[in-house]
């Protein structure tokens, strides 16, 4: 029997048995309700509404504090002896290499082939309004983290609600942050060995076919995925051995990389079409707000916008603050301003390039998509850049394979805490997860395994539901952080130790 034969049989095998499920938890899910001649689904009103309830209650912070989160990431406030792993740079980098990845190049061609130009201007809305929400769940992530004897670290939600509501609510709430703990484990160990890695490595390798010959090129065979995802295996094992120190060192390099790459190689179809940047600037201000062709109108585009966005950064998720509790840092509130920083690169950065890329570029599919056909995202995207020079393309290969990498890699991490948290810290255990997300990457490359991945989406989101619910109980804590490093900024500045401007040092008067 051939391999192609064997991993077609075990496709159909797992779809077969997993599709019921993964067909009623999407439906739950994702449940939308018809708003406008358009559907909404309430998850991402959920995770919208979160962004502006934050974004109100802590009186615009991501603009406010914009200034001082970039001079904490240049680290500007570091102090001597803290705890953690990692500086503030490579806790940053690490969180959004999660975030950043074929969504970004893929999910956005497909928003604005549904939505318009349009779908661009509630997208970046949306990823300004996450800021809020990631600078909320960061510093819960940093305030409540476990640091063990050897000085790594443990946190995220699993650490957050049980402790944070335990601190609030007394018995009640050690009962309940217990149960939520145990389920945002296993919602992220789910997601992050289907969604964060074999799904990655399954569309990277199908893009990097693409542009070898396809079926018939070098690596189109079964024996070239097979040693495409032992490649990556092998990568991805070395680093995970080596913590969240080895993937903050790779990703601190890499991230900067894949973003630099990525924009240059957008801002070059750009300028070849200089011309029709004022247009296609136009077009995205008038589609946002009168779109033509867009089920729903400015609704339609609105909600496609705003789905993109919150699919794409995961402001509200509870995954980005394992990787940020592992910094070395006294103040939570510091590494909640980082945090806020995440939302703007993925999407108000990286997500608008690309869609200004494809709207300036304008290539043939994008049209053929917009008019009903099924083209896939990560082709519209490539289109784009071919119009400039044929072998763009490749440009994009590369961008992908550093996108998925990353991902992989992080979410990896994610993995391991949500696998020590129910299994514990054992060297046994870690070997043994490690050992098992390797597994997963070189079957990535074999296995489309969609049901499972659509079922990790889910499981995924559904962890937002009670992550947001835990950061509405927590806000106050939250603003007592806020108001503890700023006070530590001021004192700082005032030492004559550092620079800052007026804003950073106003005084931030809170009722709790």
């Amino acid at each position: 029997m051939s391999l192609d034969s064997v991993t077609q049989s075990v496709d159909d095998a797992v779809s077969g048995f997993f599709e019921p499920i993964a067909k009623w938890l999407g439906e739950v899910v994702f449940y939308a309700v018809p708003v406008g001649g358009t559907d909404l689904p309430l998850i991402v009103a959920w995770l919208v509404v979160a962004g502006l309830v934050f974004t109100g209650w802590f009186g615009f912070i991501q603009l406010r504090k914009f200034r001082l989160a970039v001079d904490v990431v240049r680290g500007k406030y570091d102090e001597k002896g803290s705890a953690g792993e990692v500086n503030h740079f490579q806790a940053l980098t690490a969180a959004v290499s999660g975030t950043v990845g074929l969504g970004n190049i893929a999910g956005v061609a497909v928003a604005v082939s549904i939505g318009g130009p349009g779908a661009t201007f509630w997208m970046i809305l949306c990823g300004l309004l996450g800021m809020a929400t990631k600078f909320v769940e960061v510093t819960l992530g940093v305030k409540y983290r476990e640091v063990h004897a050897d000085g790594t670290v443990s946190g995220g939600p699993m650490h957050y609600l049980p402790k944070g509501l335990t601190e609030r609510f007394g018995k009640n709430g050690r009962t309940l942050g217990k149960v939520l703990a145990v389920l945002a484990s296993f919602m992220i160990l789910f997601f992050g060995l289907f969604g964060g890695n074999l799904f990655q490595v399954n569309q990277s390798y199908a893009q990097l076919v693409s542009v070898t010959g396809g079926e018939d090129g070098a690596l189109g065979s079964s024996a070239g995925a097979l040693f495409f995802g032992i490649l990556v295996a092998a990568v991805v094992g070395v680093v995970l051995l080596g913590g969240i120190r080895s993937i903050a060192n790779v990703t601190s390099r890499l991230v900067p990389a894949m973003a630099g790459i990525y924009i240059v190689a957008c801002l070059v179809v750009i300028l070849v079409n200089v011309t029709a940047v004022p247009d296609a600037v136009v077009s995205i201000v008038e589609g946002a707000f009168n779109p033509e062709g867009v089920a729903g109108g400015v609704l339609g585009a609105l909600i496609i916008g705003f789905k993109r966005a919150a699919f794409s950064n995961e402001a509200g998720l509870g995954s980005a603050p394992i990787a940020h509790s592992a910094v070395k840092t006294k103040h939570p509130a510091s590494e909640g301003l980082v945090a806020l920083l995440e939302p703007f690169i993925d999407t108000v950065v990286i997500c608008t390039m690309t869609a200004l890329t494809i709207v300036i570029a304008n290539p043939a599919s994008w049209g053929e998509a917009r008019a009903g056909e099924d083209i896939g995202g990560v082709t519209i995207t490539s289109d784009a850049f071919e119009t400039v020079l044929p072998w763009f393309p490749y440009i994009l290969t590369v961008a992908v394979l550093l996108f998925a990498i990353s991902t992989v890699l992080t979410w990896g991490y994610y993995g391991l805490k949500a696998w020590t948290y129910l299994f514990g810290r054992s060297r046994v255990s870690e070997i043994t997860y490690k050992v098992v997300y390797t597994v997963f990457a070189v079957a990535g490359s074999l296995l489309t395994l969609q049901t499972l991945i659509d079922l990790a989406d889910a499981v995924l989101f559904s962890l937002a539901v009670i992550n947001i619910i835990g950061l509405y109980l927590l806000a106050p804590v939250v603003k007592r952080e806020l108001d503890t490093f700023l006070e530590f900024v001021r004192t700082r500045k005032a030492g004559g130790s550092t620079e800052g401007d007026d804003d950073d040092q106003e005084s931030v008067k809170t009722t709790v």
